[in-house]
């Protein structure tokens, strides 16, 4: 059978799933990853739920007295680098297609359930703003998960 669009689609966002999933060396409960393409701007971030609790990429270690996860600068700009480059590839793949690259995507993949659950949006969220940027609104999204996590 023949691909289109949506299996390529869903392999990319497969991959960001996958490489997150491999940096938590596969001991998290569920795992998001917010993507953004923007006025030319590509910019990511991802953080997980561990044992119940909403933890950053780079704060990991904060669940355990011993530092179990190798969270460095280094493995860190690399996930990002591979999340970036598979925006890239969605954006090439919506252009090929005369689809509408989405301007923000909020993943959030249950690793127990192994199912992912994906919010688009196309209207510019941070570029009309003049002090927002990409990054606040990954964070914004951070606090808004961990506050209903809490709840």
């Amino acid at each position: 059978m023949k691909k289109v669009f949506e299996d390529y689609f869903s392999e990319l966002q497969a991959d960001m799933v996958s490489i997150c999933m491999e940096y938590v060396e596969n001991r998290a409960e569920m795992i998001y990853i917010y993507c953004s393409c923007e006025e030319g701007v590509i910019s990511s971030d991802f953080f997980y739920r561990i044992n119940g609790t909403i933890k950053e990429r780079d704060k990991l270690n904060d669940l355990h007295s011993i530092n179990t996860y190798n969270t460095s600068v280094e493995r860190q700009d690399g996930v990002l680098e591979i999340i970036n480059e598979d925006i890239i590839k969605i954006k090439e793949l919506c252009k090929q297609y005369g689809r509408e690259m989405p301007t923000e995507m909020k993943l959030i993949y249950d690793v127990k359930r192994n199912s992912l659950a994906a919010n688009y949006k196309y209207d510019l969220i941070y570029s009309s703003d003049p002090e927002k940027t990409a990054d606040n609104v990954a964070n914004e999204w951070f606090e808004e998960i961990k506050r209903k996590n809490t709840n």
